[in-house]
Protein backbone atom coordinates (compact mmCIF):
# COMPACT_ATOMS: atom_id res chain seq x y z
CA UNK A 1 0.00 0.00 0.00
CA UNK A 2 1.12 3.21 -1.14
CA UNK A 3 1.84 6.06 1.87
CA UNK A 4 0.50 9.81 0.53
CA UNK A 5 2.74 12.95 1.62
CA UNK A 6 1.17 15.32 4.26
CA UNK A 7 -1.49 16.90 3.36
CA UNK A 8 -2.50 15.11 -0.11
CA UNK A 9 -6.70 14.72 -0.28
CA UNK A 10 -7.55 11.20 0.17
CA UNK A 11 -8.60 9.68 -3.64
CA UNK A 12 -12.03 8.97 -4.45
CA UNK A 13 -13.95 6.50 -1.99
CA UNK A 14 -11.47 6.63 0.77
CA UNK A 15 -12.90 7.26 3.88
CA UNK A 16 -10.64 10.19 5.68
CA UNK A 17 -11.16 8.80 9.44
CA UNK A 18 -10.86 5.49 8.53
CA UNK A 19 -12.04 3.12 11.80
CA UNK A 20 -9.27 1.70 13.99
CA UNK A 21 -9.16 -1.93 12.77
CA UNK A 22 -9.10 -2.75 16.77
CA UNK A 23 -11.48 -0.32 18.67
CA UNK A 24 -10.64 0.04 21.95
CA UNK A 25 -13.03 0.77 24.69
CA UNK A 26 -10.96 3.82 25.66
CA UNK A 27 -9.76 5.81 22.86
CA UNK A 28 -6.79 7.40 24.99
CA UNK A 29 -5.38 3.91 25.85
CA UNK A 30 -2.04 4.83 23.29
CA UNK A 31 -1.71 8.01 24.98
CA UNK A 32 -1.20 7.34 28.59
CA UNK A 33 2.20 7.16 29.99
CA UNK A 34 4.61 4.01 30.59
CA UNK A 35 4.00 4.21 34.23
CA UNK A 36 0.64 3.18 34.37
CA UNK A 37 0.59 0.30 31.95
CA UNK A 38 0.74 -1.97 35.46
CA UNK A 39 -1.49 -0.02 37.26
CA UNK A 40 -4.19 -2.51 38.76
CA UNK A 41 -6.63 -2.36 41.18
CA UNK A 42 -5.24 -4.06 44.77
CA UNK A 43 -6.61 -7.00 46.28
CA UNK A 44 -7.86 -5.10 48.63
CA UNK A 45 -10.09 -2.81 46.81
CA UNK A 46 -11.27 -5.15 44.42
CA UNK A 47 -13.37 -6.58 47.64
CA UNK A 48 -15.03 -3.36 48.80
CA UNK A 49 -18.36 -4.29 46.80
CA UNK A 50 -18.37 -7.82 48.48
CA UNK A 51 -17.52 -7.07 51.83
CA UNK A 52 -20.35 -4.56 51.69
CA UNK A 53 -22.75 -6.74 51.63
CA UNK A 54 -24.11 -7.59 55.21
CA UNK A 55 -24.72 -11.45 54.56
CA UNK A 56 -20.86 -11.56 54.21
CA UNK A 57 -18.40 -12.03 57.22
CA UNK A 58 -15.23 -9.37 56.09
CA UNK A 59 -12.22 -10.97 57.49
CA UNK A 60 -10.56 -8.76 54.58
CA UNK A 61 -9.83 -5.04 55.17
CA UNK A 62 -8.15 -3.71 57.66
CA UNK A 63 -10.61 -1.12 59.07
CA UNK A 64 -10.02 -0.02 62.60
CA UNK A 65 -12.96 -0.17 65.44
CA UNK A 66 -13.39 3.81 65.13
CA UNK A 67 -17.13 3.16 66.83
CA UNK A 68 -15.05 2.23 69.71
CA UNK A 69 -13.91 6.09 69.99
CA UNK A 70 -16.17 8.65 72.23
CA UNK A 71 -17.92 9.91 69.24
CA UNK A 72 -19.98 12.44 70.94
CA UNK A 73 -16.79 13.94 72.11
CA UNK A 74 -15.09 14.01 69.49
CA UNK A 75 -18.27 15.49 67.18
CA UNK A 76 -18.45 18.05 70.12
CA UNK A 77 -14.83 18.84 69.78
CA UNK A 78 -14.67 19.46 65.47
CA UNK A 79 -17.59 21.07 66.00
CA UNK A 80 -16.13 23.54 68.38
CA UNK A 81 -13.01 24.08 66.34
CA UNK A 82 -14.96 25.17 63.14
CA UNK A 83 -17.31 27.48 65.43
CA UNK A 84 -14.19 29.01 67.26
CA UNK A 85 -11.10 29.24 64.75
CA UNK A 86 -13.25 28.97 61.42
CA UNK A 87 -10.70 31.40 60.17
CA UNK A 88 -8.11 29.08 60.67
CA UNK A 89 -9.68 25.89 60.62
CA UNK A 90 -10.89 26.16 57.16
CA UNK A 91 -8.28 27.95 55.23
CA UNK A 92 -5.08 27.07 53.39
CA UNK A 93 -1.94 25.89 56.08
CA UNK A 94 1.84 25.46 55.72
CA UNK A 95 3.06 22.42 52.97
CA UNK A 96 4.78 21.14 56.12
CA UNK A 97 2.21 20.65 58.24
CA UNK A 98 0.36 22.56 61.60
CA UNK A 99 3.25 23.81 64.38
CA UNK A 100 1.01 22.86 67.07
CA UNK A 101 0.47 19.23 65.48
CA UNK A 102 4.33 18.21 64.68
CA UNK A 103 5.12 19.19 68.23
CA UNK A 104 1.93 16.71 69.46
CA UNK A 105 3.31 13.91 67.04
CA UNK A 106 6.86 14.50 68.97
CA UNK A 107 5.41 13.47 71.79
CA UNK A 108 3.75 10.71 70.50
CA UNK A 109 7.07 9.17 68.85
CA UNK A 110 8.65 9.43 72.08
CA UNK A 111 6.45 6.49 73.20
CA UNK A 112 9.02 4.37 70.88
CA UNK A 113 11.98 5.90 72.32
CA UNK A 114 12.32 8.61 69.30
CA UNK A 115 13.23 11.00 72.08
CA UNK A 116 15.38 13.46 69.96
CA UNK A 117 12.50 14.39 67.30
CA UNK A 118 12.28 18.20 66.11
CA UNK A 119 9.01 19.66 65.39
CA UNK A 120 11.24 21.18 62.06
CA UNK A 121 11.79 17.32 61.28
CA UNK A 122 8.13 16.27 60.73
CA UNK A 123 6.54 16.81 57.75
CA UNK A 124 2.10 16.38 58.17
CA UNK A 125 0.84 14.05 55.04
CA UNK A 126 -2.21 12.97 53.98
CA UNK A 127 -1.68 9.93 56.19
CA UNK A 128 1.01 7.52 55.65
CA UNK A 129 0.39 6.36 52.87
CA UNK A 130 1.12 9.58 51.06
CA UNK A 131 4.56 10.42 53.52
CA UNK A 132 5.69 6.95 51.38
CA UNK A 133 4.41 8.42 48.46
CA UNK A 134 6.65 11.62 48.43
CA UNK A 135 9.86 9.40 49.69
CA UNK A 136 9.43 7.57 47.13
CA UNK A 137 9.26 10.02 44.65
CA UNK A 138 11.99 11.89 46.45
CA UNK A 139 14.77 9.16 46.18
CA UNK A 140 13.75 6.72 43.37
CA UNK A 141 14.62 6.81 39.41
CA UNK A 142 13.08 4.27 37.45
CA UNK A 143 14.53 1.22 37.38
CA UNK A 144 16.30 1.32 40.54
CA UNK A 145 15.49 -1.56 43.31
CA UNK A 146 13.51 -1.14 46.26
CA UNK A 147 14.00 -4.30 49.05
CA UNK A 148 10.79 -4.81 50.59
CA UNK A 149 9.68 -7.71 52.80
CA UNK A 150 7.92 -10.92 51.24
CA UNK A 151 5.38 -10.59 51.92
CA UNK A 152 4.85 -6.35 51.81
CA UNK A 153 2.18 -4.20 52.54
CA UNK A 154 0.60 -3.94 49.44
CA UNK A 155 -0.16 0.20 49.50
CA UNK A 156 3.24 0.09 49.15
CA UNK A 157 3.73 -2.57 46.47
CA UNK A 158 1.52 0.43 44.43
CA UNK A 159 3.82 3.08 44.83
CA UNK A 160 6.45 1.38 44.08
CA UNK A 161 5.15 0.34 40.65
CA UNK A 162 4.25 3.61 40.04
CA UNK A 163 7.44 4.94 40.32
CA UNK A 164 8.85 2.21 38.11
CA UNK A 165 11.08 0.62 40.71
CA UNK A 166 12.30 -2.70 40.80
CA UNK A 167 11.10 -4.68 44.22
CA UNK A 168 13.44 -7.44 45.31
CA UNK A 169 11.81 -8.76 48.24
CA UNK A 170 13.67 -10.19 51.30
CA UNK A 171 12.12 -13.53 53.62
CA UNK A 172 10.62 -13.22 56.45
CA UNK A 173 10.24 -15.76 59.43
CA UNK A 174 7.94 -15.74 62.66
CA UNK A 175 10.84 -13.35 63.77
CA UNK A 176 10.45 -11.06 60.81
CA UNK A 177 12.84 -10.00 58.46
CA UNK A 178 15.73 -12.45 58.18
CA UNK A 179 18.70 -9.88 58.43
CA UNK A 180 21.01 -12.47 56.90
CA UNK A 181 18.50 -12.83 54.08
CA UNK A 182 19.04 -8.85 53.69
CA UNK A 183 22.47 -9.09 53.52
CA UNK A 184 22.50 -11.53 50.87
CA UNK A 185 20.21 -9.90 48.64
CA UNK A 186 22.62 -6.86 48.81
CA UNK A 187 25.48 -8.61 47.68
CA UNK A 188 23.21 -9.82 45.15
CA UNK A 189 22.41 -6.46 43.71
CA UNK A 190 25.91 -5.16 44.05
CA UNK A 191 27.32 -7.86 42.09
CA UNK A 192 24.65 -7.14 39.20
CA UNK A 193 25.07 -3.52 39.54
CA UNK A 194 21.51 -2.51 40.93
CA UNK A 195 20.97 0.78 42.37
CA UNK A 196 19.33 -0.25 46.18
CA UNK A 197 17.70 3.29 47.19
CA UNK A 198 16.30 1.57 50.77
CA UNK A 199 14.72 -0.66 52.31
CA UNK A 200 11.18 -0.70 53.18
CA UNK A 201 9.98 -2.42 56.39
CA UNK A 202 6.73 -2.59 58.43
CA UNK A 203 8.93 -3.93 61.93
CA UNK A 204 6.00 -3.97 63.68
CA UNK A 205 2.89 -6.41 63.88
CA UNK A 206 3.37 -6.26 60.17
CA UNK A 207 0.67 -5.83 57.53
CA UNK A 208 0.19 -8.76 56.16
CA UNK A 209 2.26 -11.40 58.25
CA UNK A 210 1.61 -10.38 61.82
CA UNK A 211 4.94 -10.80 63.01
CA UNK A 212 7.62 -8.72 64.58
CA UNK A 213 10.58 -7.98 64.36
CA UNK A 214 12.31 -9.15 67.56
CA UNK A 215 14.90 -6.68 69.39
CA UNK A 216 18.14 -8.88 68.13
CA UNK A 217 16.78 -8.41 64.77
CA UNK A 218 16.61 -5.02 64.79
CA UNK A 219 20.00 -4.65 66.11
CA UNK A 220 21.49 -6.80 63.27
CA UNK A 221 19.25 -5.33 60.16
CA UNK A 222 20.79 -1.79 61.47
CA UNK A 223 24.27 -2.94 61.52
CA UNK A 224 24.04 -4.19 57.96
CA UNK A 225 22.27 -0.59 57.22
CA UNK A 226 25.55 0.80 58.34
CA UNK A 227 27.95 -1.35 56.95
CA UNK A 228 26.02 -1.22 53.39
CA UNK A 229 25.00 2.26 53.15
CA UNK A 230 21.57 1.47 53.22
CA UNK A 231 18.88 3.70 53.49
CA UNK A 232 15.66 2.40 55.49
CA UNK A 233 12.16 3.58 55.32
CA UNK A 234 10.27 2.24 58.69
CA UNK A 235 6.84 1.84 58.03
CA UNK A 236 5.13 2.01 61.11
CA UNK A 237 1.20 2.21 61.69
CA UNK A 238 0.31 -0.33 64.34
CA UNK A 239 3.46 0.03 66.70
CA UNK A 240 1.39 1.49 70.08
CA UNK A 241 -1.11 -1.65 69.61
CA UNK A 242 0.84 -4.31 70.96
CA UNK A 243 -1.26 -6.32 73.23
CA UNK A 244 1.56 -8.01 75.55
CA UNK A 245 4.59 -5.65 75.69
CA UNK A 246 5.62 -1.47 75.83
CA UNK A 247 5.97 -0.50 72.30
CA UNK A 248 9.56 -1.90 70.68
CA UNK A 249 12.42 1.05 70.30
CA UNK A 250 12.07 2.09 66.88
CA UNK A 251 14.64 1.59 64.27
CA UNK A 252 14.61 5.56 64.06
CA UNK A 253 15.87 5.93 67.85
CA UNK A 254 18.74 3.68 67.16
CA UNK A 255 19.99 6.08 64.24
CA UNK A 256 18.88 9.51 63.50
CA UNK A 257 20.60 9.77 59.67
CA UNK A 258 19.55 6.53 58.38
CA UNK A 259 16.17 5.89 59.11
CA UNK A 260 13.18 7.87 57.40
CA UNK A 261 10.01 7.66 60.09
CA UNK A 262 6.38 7.34 59.02
CA UNK A 263 3.45 7.41 61.28
CA UNK A 264 -0.09 7.59 60.78
CA UNK A 265 -3.46 8.04 63.41
CA UNK A 266 -5.35 6.10 61.03
CA UNK A 267 -4.92 3.23 63.90
CA UNK A 268 -5.11 4.81 66.80
CA UNK A 269 -7.19 8.01 65.99
CA UNK A 270 -9.62 7.97 62.88
CA UNK A 271 -8.61 6.82 59.61
CA UNK A 272 -11.38 8.86 57.76
CA UNK A 273 -9.49 11.95 59.19
CA UNK A 274 -6.46 10.86 56.98
CA UNK A 275 -3.38 12.58 58.94
CA UNK A 276 -0.11 11.09 58.74
CA UNK A 277 3.78 12.14 58.77
CA UNK A 278 7.05 11.60 58.07
CA UNK A 279 10.17 12.02 60.17
CA UNK A 280 13.09 12.86 58.36
CA UNK A 281 16.34 14.79 58.21
CA UNK A 282 16.60 18.52 57.48
CA UNK A 283 17.94 18.23 54.02
CA UNK A 284 14.90 15.66 53.01
CA UNK A 285 12.25 17.27 54.57
CA UNK A 286 13.23 20.34 52.28
CA UNK A 287 12.53 18.34 49.64
CA UNK A 288 9.51 16.08 51.19
CA UNK A 289 8.12 19.85 51.64
CA UNK A 290 8.25 20.74 47.96
CA UNK A 291 7.00 17.32 46.75
CA UNK A 292 4.02 17.87 48.94
CA UNK A 293 3.37 21.55 47.54
CA UNK A 294 3.73 19.86 43.96
CA UNK A 295 1.05 17.33 45.04
CA UNK A 296 -1.55 18.62 47.24
CA UNK A 297 -0.56 22.71 48.09
CA UNK A 298 -0.45 21.48 51.90
CA UNK A 299 -2.16 18.62 53.92
CA UNK A 300 -5.63 19.90 55.23
CA UNK A 301 -5.80 22.14 57.91
CA UNK A 302 -9.22 21.31 59.80
CA UNK A 303 -8.10 17.35 59.70
CA UNK A 304 -4.62 18.26 61.35
CA UNK A 305 -6.26 20.65 64.12
CA UNK A 306 -8.65 18.06 65.10
CA UNK A 307 -5.65 15.45 65.41
CA UNK A 308 -3.72 18.79 67.54
CA UNK A 309 -7.19 19.17 69.89
CA UNK A 310 -7.76 15.78 70.13
CA UNK A 311 -4.05 15.11 71.70
CA UNK A 312 -4.63 18.14 73.71
CA UNK A 313 -7.65 17.69 75.47
CA UNK A 314 -8.83 13.78 75.35
CA UNK A 315 -7.66 10.73 77.14
CA UNK A 316 -5.88 9.36 73.97
CA UNK A 317 -3.38 7.52 75.64
CA UNK A 318 -6.41 5.84 77.38
CA UNK A 319 -7.97 5.22 74.28
CA UNK A 320 -5.01 2.80 72.91
CA UNK A 321 -5.36 1.05 75.49
CA UNK A 322 -8.82 0.23 75.05
CA UNK A 323 -8.32 -0.14 71.29
CA UNK A 324 -5.67 -3.18 72.25
CA UNK A 325 -8.46 -4.69 74.73
CA UNK A 326 -10.75 -4.89 71.74
CA UNK A 327 -8.12 -6.21 69.59
CA UNK A 328 -6.59 -8.48 71.70
CA UNK A 329 -10.24 -10.28 72.17
CA UNK A 330 -10.76 -10.54 68.57
CA UNK A 331 -7.31 -11.65 67.61
CA UNK A 332 -7.83 -14.36 70.61
CA UNK A 333 -11.53 -15.27 68.81
CA UNK A 334 -9.15 -15.62 65.78
CA UNK A 335 -6.77 -18.04 67.16
CA UNK A 336 -9.06 -20.32 68.91
CA UNK A 337 -11.09 -20.69 65.88
CA UNK A 338 -8.42 -21.27 63.41
CA UNK A 339 -7.05 -24.22 66.08
CA UNK A 340 -10.60 -25.71 66.93
CA UNK A 341 -11.85 -25.36 62.89
CA UNK A 342 -8.68 -25.44 60.34
CA UNK A 343 -7.83 -28.66 58.66
CA UNK A 344 -4.71 -30.33 59.00
CA UNK A 345 -2.25 -28.74 56.35
CA UNK A 346 -3.01 -25.38 57.24
CA UNK A 347 -0.92 -23.18 59.01
CA UNK A 348 -0.53 -19.51 60.59
CA UNK A 349 1.25 -16.23 62.43
CA UNK A 350 0.33 -15.38 66.50
CA UNK A 351 0.92 -11.85 66.22
CA UNK A 352 0.78 -9.81 69.43
CA UNK A 353 -0.20 -6.80 68.60
CA UNK A 354 -1.80 -5.10 65.32
CA UNK A 355 -4.19 -6.10 62.63
CA UNK A 356 -3.61 -9.57 60.92
CA UNK A 357 -2.87 -13.17 60.70
CA UNK A 358 -1.33 -14.63 57.82
CA UNK A 359 -2.26 -17.93 57.06
CA UNK A 360 -1.03 -20.73 54.85
CA UNK A 361 -2.91 -22.98 52.93
CA UNK A 362 -2.64 -26.92 52.77
CA UNK A 363 -0.42 -27.82 49.84
CA UNK A 364 -1.74 -27.32 46.27
CA UNK A 365 -4.44 -24.95 47.53
CA UNK A 366 -4.50 -21.70 45.68
CA UNK A 367 -6.24 -19.11 47.85
CA UNK A 368 -6.87 -16.95 44.61
CA UNK A 369 -8.67 -19.36 42.43
CA UNK A 370 -10.02 -20.58 45.64
CA UNK A 371 -11.87 -16.91 46.53
CA UNK A 372 -14.74 -16.76 44.61
CA UNK A 373 -15.68 -19.99 46.25
CA UNK A 374 -15.22 -18.11 50.11
CA UNK A 375 -17.33 -15.35 48.32
CA UNK A 376 -20.19 -17.78 47.65
CA UNK A 377 -20.27 -19.46 51.37
CA UNK A 378 -20.14 -15.32 52.26
CA UNK A 379 -16.62 -14.97 53.96
CA UNK A 380 -13.77 -12.47 52.34
CA UNK A 381 -10.37 -12.51 52.93
CA UNK A 382 -7.42 -10.84 50.94
CA UNK A 383 -5.63 -13.54 48.82
CA UNK A 384 -1.66 -13.69 49.45
CA UNK A 385 -0.81 -12.97 46.09
CA UNK A 386 -1.69 -9.35 46.24
CA UNK A 387 1.70 -8.59 48.75
CA UNK A 388 3.73 -9.97 46.66
CA UNK A 389 5.60 -8.22 43.21
CA UNK A 390 6.74 -11.29 41.58
CA UNK A 391 3.79 -12.93 41.61
CA UNK A 392 4.37 -15.08 44.44
CA UNK A 393 2.35 -15.95 47.44
CA UNK A 394 -0.58 -18.02 46.02
CA UNK A 395 -1.17 -20.53 49.21
CA UNK A 396 -1.72 -17.97 51.57
CA UNK A 397 -4.26 -15.11 52.63
CA UNK A 398 -4.16 -12.49 55.06
CA UNK A 399 -7.21 -12.24 57.98
CA UNK A 400 -8.15 -9.03 59.55
CA UNK A 401 -10.00 -9.24 62.97
CA UNK A 402 -9.68 -5.72 63.71
CA UNK A 403 -13.61 -5.02 62.36
CA UNK A 404 -15.66 -8.18 63.38
CA UNK A 405 -17.30 -8.64 66.77
CA UNK A 406 -15.24 -11.59 68.35
CA UNK A 407 -18.83 -14.03 67.21
CA UNK A 408 -18.60 -12.47 63.94
CA UNK A 409 -14.97 -13.55 64.05
CA UNK A 410 -15.82 -17.22 65.04
CA UNK A 411 -18.75 -17.68 62.23
CA UNK A 412 -16.43 -16.10 59.50
CA UNK A 413 -13.73 -18.77 60.08
CA UNK A 414 -16.27 -21.70 60.62
CA UNK A 415 -17.76 -20.96 57.29
CA UNK A 416 -13.44 -20.59 55.49
CA UNK A 417 -12.41 -23.88 56.93
CA UNK A 418 -15.59 -25.82 55.54
CA UNK A 419 -14.68 -23.78 52.06
CA UNK A 420 -11.04 -24.92 52.64
CA UNK A 421 -11.98 -28.51 52.99
CA UNK A 422 -14.62 -28.63 50.64
CA UNK A 423 -11.31 -27.51 48.29
CA UNK A 424 -9.31 -30.36 50.32
CA UNK A 425 -11.82 -32.93 48.90
CA UNK A 426 -11.76 -31.64 45.40
CA UNK A 427 -7.77 -32.40 45.10
CA UNK A 428 -8.57 -35.72 46.94
CA UNK A 429 -11.01 -36.60 44.47
CA UNK A 430 -8.83 -35.50 41.13
CA UNK A 431 -5.58 -35.96 42.64
CA UNK A 432 -4.29 -37.83 39.43
CA UNK A 433 -5.41 -34.80 37.20
CA UNK A 434 -3.00 -32.25 36.30
CA UNK A 435 -4.91 -29.41 37.48
CA UNK A 436 -2.53 -26.69 35.97
CA UNK A 437 -4.03 -28.23 32.29
CA UNK A 438 -7.09 -28.46 30.72
CA UNK A 439 -8.28 -30.78 27.47
CA UNK A 440 -10.20 -29.92 25.17
CA UNK A 441 -11.06 -33.27 21.81
CA UNK A 442 -12.22 -31.59 18.79
CA UNK A 443 -14.93 -32.79 17.32
CA UNK A 444 -13.01 -34.71 14.32
CA UNK A 445 -13.89 -33.37 10.65
CA UNK A 446 -14.27 -36.00 7.83
CA UNK A 447 -10.50 -37.34 7.24
CA UNK A 448 -8.70 -36.24 10.63
CA UNK A 449 -8.11 -38.06 13.63
CA UNK A 450 -9.48 -36.36 16.18
CA UNK A 451 -6.86 -33.44 17.94
CA UNK A 452 -5.95 -33.12 21.65
CA UNK A 453 -5.54 -29.59 22.29
CA UNK A 454 -3.78 -28.54 25.40
CA UNK A 455 -2.75 -25.11 27.36
CA UNK A 456 -2.25 -23.37 30.41
CA UNK A 457 -5.07 -23.25 32.17
CA UNK A 458 -7.16 -19.95 32.14
CA UNK A 459 -5.38 -19.44 28.90
CA UNK A 460 -7.01 -18.13 25.43
CA UNK A 461 -4.43 -19.67 23.67
CA UNK A 462 -3.64 -23.61 22.83
CA UNK A 463 -0.51 -24.92 22.89
CA UNK A 464 0.17 -24.98 19.24
CA UNK A 465 -0.29 -21.37 18.83
CA UNK A 466 -3.79 -21.38 17.53
CA UNK A 467 -6.47 -18.59 20.18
Amino acid sequence: MAILPPGTPPGPGVNPHPAPRHPRLDPLADRYAARTHGMKTSEIRALFSVVSRPEVVSLAGGMPAVTALPLDAVGSMIGELVSGMGAQTLQYGSGQGDPRLRERICDVMALEGITDASPSEVVVTVGSQQGLDLVTRVFVDPGDVILAEAPSYVGALGVFQSAEARVRHVPMDDDGLIPEALEQALIECRANGDRVKFLYTVPNYHNPAGVTLTEPRRQAVMEIADRYDLLVVEDNPYGLLGFDREPMRALRARDDRRVIYLGSFSKTFSPGLRVGWVLAPLAVREKLVLATEAQVLCPPSLTQYAVARYLDTQPWREQIKHFVELYRERRDATLESLEQLMPAGTTWTKPDGGFYVWLKLPHGLDAKLMQPRAVNAHVAYVPGIGFYADGGGREYMRLSYCYPEPDEIREGVRRLARVIEAELDLHSTFDAVDTGTFRAAARPTPGHEAENMVGPANSDTYEDGRA
